[in-house]
């Protein structure tokens, strides 16, 4: 008898104590099926403290506190070794700040009952990014440049909003990425390509957050410039 296929969806916090208790609400009511697991890097606003409150009334909630911010990088390893130890066969990612809409989820796991990889992109048609034109422009053209050095058939780089087909992804794993903070996203979608696994891109809406402070320091633009030339001579 096959286990019946399961799947997580993650999401690593800092901070996040306006947002975290929505974010999960919203998970639940549109992918009730799908288990949660929250990362938090000992956030002093108390985000932590208020998840296992959270918990209490949900039962796929999971959760991991660690000592200090380590980044999230490492978050995301971390989670995606936790989804491969667990047994799940699906593993999606998202920002914690209701940037990425849960709504798109189902549409997600949909797509990766056949497909290895799936990616919420906002520069594509039916796609857009909630942000200042300043930002929006930047993010805009750092993906495209991206995208031209790389020579890679993708639209959506730099995005955090995507799943896994853990059973597909073989010879695969998070903890071979090299990059560091933001790069890392980018450099994830560079070895999906070299080893050949097809990206899938969905449209979805970027919505700028709400509540909270955003966490990209304004010098990782740079160190993903240089990483993506790193990856280009390799």
């Amino acid at each position: 008898m096959k286990p019946i296929p399961r799947s997580l969806v993650f999401s690593a916090t800092y901070n996040e104590v306006d947002n975290v208790e929505t974010l999960i609400k919203k998970i639940n009511h549109y992918s009730p099926e799908s288990e949660i697991l929250i990362i938090d890097d000992n956030s002093p606003d108390g985000t932590y403290d208020l998840l296992e409150k959270i918990q209490l009334k949900y039962d796929k909630l999971h959760l991991i506190k660690r000592k200090n911010k380590f980044g999230l990088d490492t978050a995301h390893k971390l989670a995606y070794d936790y989804a491969l130890t667990e047994g799940f066969s699906k593993f999606i990612t998202m920002d914690a700040d209701l940037s990425h809409d849960p709504k798109e989820i189902p549409k997600m796991l949909e797509i990766l009952q056949g497909n290895a990889f799936v990616i919420g992109a906002r520069y594509i048609k039916g796609g857009d990014c909630d942000m200042s034109f300043y930002r929006r422009s930047i993010s805009y053209l750092g993906n495209m440049f991206i995208k031209f050095i790389l020579q890679i058939n993708s639209d959506e780089f730099t995005s955090s909003f995507r799943g896994f087909n853990l059973h597909l992804l073989k010879d695969f794993h998070l903890n071979k990425i090299e990059s560091k903070g933001y790069s890392f996203f980018m450099e994830t979608i560079y070895l999906i390509n070299k080893l050949n696994f097809k990206i899938i891109q969905i449209p979805i809406i970027f919505n700028n957050r709400m509540q909270g402070k955003s966490k990209m320091p304004k010098i990782e633009l740079l160190r993903t410039l240089k990483n993506v030339l790193i990856l280009f001579f390799k």
